[in-house]
């Protein structure tokens, strides 16, 4: 399913650093004996020497004339006062930013349901997509077994421009798209104090890959995927793909793990504003299909409508993982994940496909939208867990 609405805000390849240099030596509290860690900037040769022979020990010297080295507090002053030196400061630390809270997983509460213990422990959720990746920091320890009916191949270019991620195939089921991977965070991002967080956070995922680089999947391939799903025992399929017209393979695929109690999700589409245009699997009568919404609650101008629509969650502009970092994404197939990592906390609680699938549209919020945009409503985490979130925004 291509993401009419996608929008990629300088993918953030390596997690920041918290703060800049203080500017100052810091070394200002230390003994004169004392040994510290120093980083000395050189205006010329002799800095260089200079610092060479005040060193005990260098750890590195740089192209762009600096070094590090240990030596004592005494010889980085005498360094601190020489001509020849550019700087002398301590070797201080900084730290990976802290983990952010996406606005589409406070928006439907999962952050409540969170702190009460809910976190999908013992849930299995597919992410039937191009692939996750596998050694993602916000992944790695809730990814679990994965199958590729396509596999990972980040070699060539797509058509009408699409570029395969820069990843390394460790797996046949690794992500070469970032599509899957973002999906993945959304449904089951770790809590780890780095990166982002999940809709759930302790359940596994597991890497269900019928998608290729280019983001595009046979009906044959679909279907295998979603059988192998239901015959793995898995409580949840997230399927955020689709088009506009159906299949026999795909509709028998569908009802074959829904009556093996998978719970299938699936985006609704992206072919708005249009009526009645919500695209396959997710018009299938066995699938919930999901619309997307915008962070004011409104109906995200991309999202497919229907009588097939059964709920919304966040779609426009959700930040999550990709390959190697993170990015923000717009689409049904962000809103899809949401639903799934709610799916997989009230079956981890021991709940049917059905079961689930009643509690999460009893509970949806009424936001104001028409019931061909947003089914029974938002998707209300908390209050689908049986909890109280009427005091949080």
């Amino acid at each position: 399913m291509a993401d009419h609405d996608l929008t990629r805000r300088g993918a953030l390849k390596t997690i920041g650093a918290a703060t800049g240099a203080a500017g100052v030596s810091g070394l200002a509290s230390a003994d004169p004996g004392e040994q510290v860690e120093v980083n000395v900037g050189f205006a010329n040769d002799a800095g260089a020497r200079a610092f060479r022979r005040k060193a005990d020990d260098i750890e590195r010297e740089f192209a762009f004339d600096a070094g590090t080295a240990t030596m004592p507090r005494a010889a980085a002053d005498a360094l601190e006062n020489n001509p020849n030196i550019r700087y002398v400061e301590e070797n201080g630390t900084m730290h990976a930013l802290g983990q952010t809270l996406p606005w589409g997983i406070d928006r439907v509460d999962a952050e409540v349901s969170h702190s009460s213990g809910e976190t999908g422990s013992g849930a299995d959720i597919a992410i039937i997509d191009t692939g996750i990746d596998s050694d993602h920091p916000d992944l790695q320890a809730n990814v679990g077994s994965g199958k590729a009916f396509v596999s990972c191949n980040t070699k060539g270019g797509c058509r009408f421009g699409a570029k395969p991620a820069d990843n390394t195939c460790n797996y046949a089921w690794d992500d070469d798209n970032n599509h899957g991977t973002h999906c993945a965070g959304i449904a089951d991002g770790v809590d780890n104090t780095e990166g982002v967080l999940g809709v759930s956070t302790d359940a596994t995922l597991h890497a269900v890959k019928v998608l290729d680089k280019c983001g595009s999947g046979s009906f044959s391939d679909i279907a295998a995927g979603i059988e192998y799903v239901a015959d793995q025992g898995w409580d949840v399929g997230s399927m955020s793909l689709g088009g506009s017209s159906g299949s026999s393979a795909l509709k028998d695929a569908v009802q074959y793990a829904t009556d093996k109690g998978v719970f299938l999700v699936a985006a609704a589409g992206n072919d708005g504003p249009c009526s009645g245009c919500v695209g396959y699997p997710a018009a299938y009568s066995e699938v919930v299909a999901v619309g997307a919404t915008t962070s004011s609650d409104g109906l995200a101008g991309f999202s497919s409508t229907g009588s097939e629509v059964e709920i919304a969650a966040p779609g426009k502009d959700v930040y999550s993982t990709v390959v190697g970092g993170y990015d923000t994404f717009s689409g049904t197939s962000m809103a899809c994940p949401h639903v799934a990592g709610t799916a997989g906390k009230l079956m981890a609680n021991g709940n049917s496909n059905s079961q689930t699938r009643n509690q999460l549209n009893s509970t949806a919020e009424d936001i104001g939208l028409a019931s061909n945009e947003s089914g029974n409503g938002l998707l209300d985490d908390a209050a689908a867990l049986g909890l109280d979130s009427s005091d949080s925004t």
